[in-house]
Formats: C-alpha cells, sequence, structure tokens
C-alpha cells in the first residue's frame, strides 16, 4: 500500500532572486544614499549654525571631517572584502552609517556631530569599493558596460537631487532630517541585502598589513585635509602647508614600503598595467573640470547672478539628463569604437562647453545656462563609465578588489581637487579691492582654467592603448551569445 508523505510547508524552498538583479540593486541603493550624504549636508549648515549658537564658518570641521575620514578608511577596505566577502562587509559598513546618521541627527552639540560624521565618513569609506567589488565579481567585462547604463543613474540623480532635498526639509522639518533621511532608504536596503544578497565567501588574504594602513590612512587624511582647506585658509596658511607636505612624505613612504612586502594592503603594482594606470589618470584629472563644473555652477547662479537657491538647483540639474542620455550610447559603442575614442570625445565635448560657459556673463538667461548643463552632461557622459570598465579589462578577477579600492582612493583625490581648483582659480582672478563676492569676469577665467585642463586631459585620452579592452569586451560579448547557459553559473557563482 501507497503511502503520500505530506511535505511541510516551510521546506519548500523560497524564490531565490538572480544575484544579477540583487547586486545592481543593492549597489544603487549604497551609492545613492552615500552621495546624497555628502552633498546634502552644506544645505543644513546655516540651520545647524542656529542651533549651536555658532557662526557657519566655525562649522567648517563638520564638512571637512567626512572626506578626510572616508580617504583614511579606503586603504582596508579590499582587505576586508577578501577576508569576509562582499555581503558581510557592504551589510556592516550600511549599518554602521545608519547609525551614524541617526547619531548626528541626535547630536547634542557641534563636538559630537563632528565625531558622529567621523564615524560616518570611516563606514563609507568602505561601501563605495565593496559595492564596486561585488559588481566586478558579479558580471564579466561586457556585462559591466550594460549594466552600467542602470548603475550610473543614482550617481547623477543624486548630487543633483541633493540640494533641492536638504533645503525641503531643513525649511519643513529641521537640519536633523538631513541626517535622518537616510534611514528610509537603507534600513530597507539592509533588510532586502540580509535576505537575497548571496554570501560571498572570502578568501585568506594574508596578514593584515598594519604599517601600510597607517601610512596610507595617515597620507591620505593628511592630503584631503590640506585639499578642503587650502581654499578657506589660504595655500600659504601654516596648517595647510604642514598638511600637504606631510601627507607628501607619507604618501612617498606608504608607496615604498608597499612596493617592497609581499601582501600590500593596497596592491599599487597593479599601476604597472598601463591601461589601469592611464585610466586612473584620467580619472583623477578628468574629474576636475568635470566635478569643477558642477561646483562652480550654482556659485555663478547664486554670486554672480543673485539667483535663488531655487534657480540654481533646477538650472543645474539638467546636466544629469545629458549623462543618462550618453551613457547609453556609450553602452552600445563600448565594443566597436573601443573606450579610446569615446573618453576623449567626451573630454574634448566637456573642454568645448566650458569655453562655452566662460561666454556666459550677468545677463545670461537661466535657460541658456540649463542647456549647457545638458550639453556638459551629454559630454560627462562619455567619460564616467569607460574609464571604469577599461581599467579593469586587462586584471585578474582576483585582483578586482584591490583595483575597486585604487580606483575609489584616485576618484576621491580628483573630487577633492575639483573645488579646490575652483576656488583657488577665483580668488586669483578677484581684485585685492574688490567685493567679498567675486566678479563675473573671475568666474570666467575659472571656466577657461577648467576648460584648459579638460583640453589637456582629452589629448592624453586619445592615446590610451584600448585594444586588450575591445578585445575583452567583445570576447565577453560573443561568449555570453554563444552560451546561453552562462548567466545560471554566474548566478551560482
Amino acid at each position: 500500500m501507497l503511502s503520500f508523505r505530506r511535505r511541510p510547508f516551510l521546506s519548500v524552498p523560497p524564490v531565490q532572486p538572480s544575484q544579477r538583479f540583487v547586486v545592481p540593486a543593492m549597489c544603487v541603493c549604497v551609492t545613492f544614499i552615500a552621495i546624497v550624504d555628502g552633498a546634502i549636508t552644506t544645505v543644513a549648515l546655516p540651520s545647524i549654525a542656529r542651533q549651536f549658537r555658532l557662526t557657519t564658518a566655525a562649522l567648517d570641521g563638520v564638512v571637512v571631517v567626512y572626506p578626510v575620514c572616508l580617504a583614511m578608511a579606503i586603504p582596508a577596505s579590499a582587505w576586508l572584502v577578501e577576508r569576509f566577502g562582499g555581503k558581510r562587509v557592504l551589510l556592516t559598513a550600511l549599518v554602521g552609517f545608519l547609525g551614524c546618521s541617526l547619531l548626528c541627527g541626535a547630536a547634542a552639540d557641534l563636538g559630537q556631530l563632528v565625531v558622529f560624521r567621523a564615524l560616518q565618513g570611516l563606514s563609507a569609506g568602505v561601501l563605495f569599493p565593496a559595492s564596486a567589488s561585488l559588481l566586478f565579481h558579479t558580471f564579466n567585462s561586457f556585462e559591466q558596460v550594460r549594466i552600467a547604463r542602470y548603475t550610473i543613474i543614482p550617481q547623477q540623480i543624486a548630487p543633483a537631487a541633493a540640494p533641492i532635498l536638504g533645503g525641503l526639509l531643513v525649511d519643513h522639518l529641521s537640519w536633523r532630517w538631513v541626517f535622518y533621511v537616510n534611514l528610509p532608504v537603507g534600513l530597507p536596503a539592509v533588510l532586502f541585502g540580509l535576505l537575497f544578497l548571496a554570501e560571498q565567501h572570502g578568501r585568506r588574504p594574508g596578514r593584515f598589513d598594519l604599517t601600510g594602513l597607517v601610512l596610507s590612512a595617515a597620507a591620505l587624511g593628511s592630503l584631503m585635509f590640506g585639499i578642503c582647506e587650502g581654499p578657506n585658509r589660504g595655500w600659504s596658511s601654516v596648517a595647510v602647508v604642514t598638511s600637504l607636505v606631510l601627507g607628501a612624505v607619507l604618501l612617498a613612504a606608504a608607496v615604498v614600503f608597499e612596493l617592497r612586502i609581499a601582501e600590500p594592503l593596497l596592491k599599487l603594482r597593479l599601476f604597472a598595467d598601463r591601461l589601469f594606470r592611464d585610466t586612473n589618470l584620467i580619472n583623477l584629472v578628468g574629474l576636475v573640470p568635470i566635478l569643477g563644473a558642477m561646483y562652480l555652477g550654482p556659485l555663478f547662479l547664486q554670486q554672480g547672478q543673485g539667483r535663488s537657491a531655487l534657480e540654481s538647483g533646477t538650472s543645474t540639474f539638467p546636466e544629469a539628463f545629458g549623462v543618462l542620455l550618453t551613457v547609453q550610447i556609450a553602452g552600445a559603442l563600448y565594443a566597436r569604437v573601443g573606450p579610446r575614442v569615446i573618453i576623449g570625445c567626451g573630454m574634448a565635448g566637456v573642454s568645448a562647453v566650458l569655453l562655452l560657459f566662460a561666454a556666459c556673463d550677468g545677463h545670461t538667461g537661466l535657460w541658456t545656462f540649463r542647456g549647457l548643463m545638458f550639453l556638459l552632461g551629454v559630454a560627462m557622459g562619455g567619460v564616467f563609465m569607460p574609464t571604469t570598465v577599461a581599467s579593469l579589462a586587462t586584471l585578474a578577477r582576483t585582483d578586482l578588489a584591490q583595483a575597486s579600492t585604487l580606483n575609489t582612493v584616485v576618484r576621491q583625490t580628483g573630487g577633492a581637487l575639483a573645488p579646490a581648483v575652483v576656488t583657488t582659480a577665483l580668488v586669483l582672478s578677484t581684485p585685492a579691492g574688490a567685493a567679498v563676492d567675486p566678479p563675473v569676469s573671475a568666474y570666467q577665467h575659472a571656466y577657461l582654467a577648467l576648460a584648459a585642463i579638460a583640453a589637456l586631459t582629452a589629448v592624453f585620452s586619445f592615446t590610451l592603448p584600448d585594444g586588450p579592452a575591445r578585445a575583452a569586451a567583445r570576447g565577453t560579448a560573443a561568449s555570453s551569445r554563444s552560451n546561453p547557459f552562462r548567466r545560471k553559473r554566474v548566478d551560482a557563482r
């Protein structure tokens, strides 16, 4: 007699979403939260100053401590990912970031706010490389080009939306909600990652390079402080000069030490690969005119033309739409044309648009400015994705975590240099006896300086040896088309 045994309901295996959806979704959420938090704080500074009965200038530490600590945490991220796996590191850093956001919002005085903001920066310094490492381990070169069309969306929307969101929160709630706003997005992301993100088993990366961490973290933190504070305190001030000199000495010591040991915390030997080295150099220098223009635009509108913050926010926002448009085209052409032509044309376009910005004056209309911002975004879209994908095309998969960390260091340094270059150009172009705000001519000279940097970067970009990058993209594309079971193997991994 046959007997049938009923399977318990709980024994039915749940439907597990594909990692090809889960990983990009997590990375999009993490990137959006971290970028918005980095850009939104400046909007709340006047309100925080009134709360603590301080001047806005006295709150400079709240802004500077975040990028300084972020840079200090980046060197350890690759070792952590290799040792504990991407999932554990990403979720731990995200929980720490959200906890610090809650503490920042509840801070009772300036000292507490600076400390919690520093801890928040340390968490963010691990978030970026960990999320990038997950992406690069999940997708091959051809697929990274395709997925970049979507993951770049938060990178463009976040900095454009942050000032508008921050203004609404400060005006209608309080400055504390500038930090609390991370929780409604971050907590669901943590739960989603716990449930669906696959466990990445880390490997034994060797002994932790404590000396390398101390040297590199101190060097990056010192340099970041000097770069951020140089425009405010003056490049000849004792604090800035000391910070930059100390940072340079520590950086040189870190490079020598990391190249001599067998298992360094930062695998600087990867820069021996010309494609990896050149794409990072393009990122470092090319980000200065790109992010410098994004920093200069609101200043020109609000100080040069006397526009409101709302007019400024809505006028710089079209840049995001231009980037999103070009990324789709660049993704389709990447394997055929190669990153060299795309990046070179993108940087040349950035230079040309910045020359048009240099022709703007106090009577330039908002719609003209918005049109130029859209064109700037169109040109910028040819730079971001190709440089990132091409930088990893010739590296072994075992080096992806280290490469992601080095990429993040370079981008953060370029991002810090951009406002420093802009502010210095404005100061040098402002007459000694002028008013507090620079004249319109100073903004025009700043745009010209950025255009020159972009033009030099464009010339260098056309020398990029992108043959291996094209071959990698074509090979993985053909492999994906010829083997329909490739996706299943990637998912299982």
